[in-house]
């Protein structure tokens, strides 16, 4: 076999015997997943992606949202500047008639939502996958895993849309395989949580009537929409219905949806020609621990919450631009102790699960409020938003991935941990560098500052500006050290960069 991209066989240059896939494997082909086999096979390292489902373009997809984080990651991948072009930019979130946050206010190259379908994300993640030399087998399904039997490998047992079963191995395994993950039942892990709110009904539609708003949302107590556009004259509509609440497997149509529509919004805006129309369940659930020896979790698979905030895709995406770093670095022998910096994925990436199952939840009942008391918290918690202006800034940050930050070691210089904004550099914008997958050390030109090692590649640069911070900027784009010691200007670094 040639060992083309979307074979089912031996063709990535295994026998059915079971030997060595590649240094990774990925079970899940969505936006999690191929961003970091992308990741890791630019990176220089062997990468096999594996995926239940046949190799097909959908145009069905619940994510539609790409928040000013994540599009700051895709710029360091250099996609992001395609993937605006062809969505539709939001500047200002209106929620429940009362709140407004105007997003234009974030500190970021991307002050806007970016509505477009995750099936555009997935496109340019799955060529950008395919140009560094990951190798996919579609229709090819997860049926167990042995870590135990070759300690420094995990045996993968698999089988093709034929039946044939094989065992692949690998140095590390990651579940990025959605929220019926088979890694994370494979590895006997629980998934605690509860459903937060029962038939949820999805379309894409037509409109004969615009929304005033670009993002239109709203919720009654009895009933909550919203209607978001595509771009190309398609509309994403979610809504709920409090006395219509049935299983998953109950018909659903497009009268349904116009109903709710008209319940939340007052109008349905002429809705017509759906192209799909579903009905679901949102849960509120996350995995204990992130990682099992050399298998991890990532995406829908470690985390689900409310689709409330449009988080979902945005924090499986951020997993993976955490973990994809972290693993080059110890399959190539750069970190000096590879366990301790793949344990840090579960120390960053569990607590920022947690906030945003939270966040969501919280958004979603304040949609659902009903009594008089939770109307007036409703609106209460509106009108303090409104008026307090650092608290609307911070819940932005939350919400758009822009305000998250990880924990730092005791004594560290107060950026450490925090997210580096996309500074001025004699070489260019930090993100463009971050294109070359390794470290940035930013100092003041003519300065050499002494460091601490990094678990990887370097790549020297030197402000712009008078700024003589000096800054050790990680692959995911996180300040790793700081030190505002030396000559010159210092201080909190702005969000402008300078």
């Amino acid at each position: 076999m040639d060992g083309t991209p979307g074979t089912s066989d031996g063709g990535d240059g295994t026998d059915r015997t079971g030997t060595m896939a590649a240094d990774v494997v990925v079970v899940g082909a969505g936006p999690t997943g191929m961003l970091l086999a992308g990741d890791l096979a630019a990176a220089g390292v062997p990468v096999t992606v594996l995926e239940r489902r046949p190799r097909e373009t959908s145009n069905i997809t619940r994510a539609f949202g790409v928040h000013a984080r994540t599009l700051e990651l895709l710029d360091a991948r250099g996609l992001a500047d395609e993937l605006v072009q062809r969505g539709t930019s939001i500047t200002r979130l209106r929620l429940f008639r009362r709140l407004s946050l105007d997003l234009s206010r974030l500190p970021t190259r991307f002050p806007f939502l970016l509505i477009t379908p995750q099936y555009e994300v997935e496109r340019l993640l799955e060529r950008r996958a395919v140009d560094a030399g990951v190798h996919f087998r579609y229709g090819t399904e997860l049926t167990g895993l042995d870590q135990t039997s070759d300690p420094g490998t995990v045996a993968v047992h698999v089988q093709d849309a034929q039946g044939v079963r094989s065992t692949v191995r690998a140095r590390y395994v990651v579940g990025a395989d959605g929220v019926r993950s088979s890694v994370r039942t494979a590895l006997g892990l629980p998934f605690p949580g509860e459903s937060v709110i029962r038939s949820i009904v999805l379309a894409d539609v037509r409109l004969t009537d615009e929304p005033d708003d670009v993002l239109a949302v709203n919720g009654t107590g009895d009933a909550f929409a919203f209607i978001a556009p595509f771009g190309d004259g398609w509309y994403r509509v979610m809504g709920w219905n409090r006395k219509r609440q049935v299983p998953d497997s109950e018909p659903v149509d497009l009268d349904e949806m116009r109903d709710i529509a008209r319940l939340a919004l007052g109008t349905d805006h002429g809705m017509h020609d759906a192209r799909w129309i579903s009905r679901f369940h949102s849960d509120e659930r996350q995995v204990p621990s992130y990682r099992t020896g050399r298998v991890f979790l990532a995406g829908d698979a470690a985390h689900v919450h409310s689709p409330a905030g449009g988080q979902g895709m945005n924090t499986g995406l951020q997993d993976a631009a955490n973990l994809s770093w972290k693993l080059s670095c110890a399959i190539q022998g750069h970190a000096p102790d590879p366990d301790a910096l793949l344990d840090t994925y579960q120390a960053e990436r569990h607590p920022v699960g947690a906030t945003v199952l939270r966040s969501s939840g919280a958004i979603v009942r304040l949609a659902m409020a009903h009594t008089p008391l939770q109307r007036a918290v409703r609106a209460l918690a509106s009108h303090f938003l409104n008026l307090i202006r650092p608290a609307a800034t911070k819940a932005m940050g939350m919400i758009t991935g822009i305000g998250i930050s990880y924990a730092a070691p005791r004594g560290s210089h107060p950026l450490t941990g925090r997210r580096a904004p996309d500074l001025q550099l004699v070489e260019g914008r930090l993100y463009e560098l971050l294109r070359k997958g390794g470290f940035v050390l930013v100092a003041a030109p003519g300065e050499d500052p002494a460091a601490p090692p990094a678990p990887g590649p370097v790549i020297r640069a030197h402000w712009a500006t008078d700024r003589r911070t000096a800054l050790l900027i990680r692959p995911d784009g996180y300040i790793a050290w700081a030190d505002g010691r030396l000559s010159g200007r210092s201080g909190p670094v702005r969000p402008d960069g300078r």
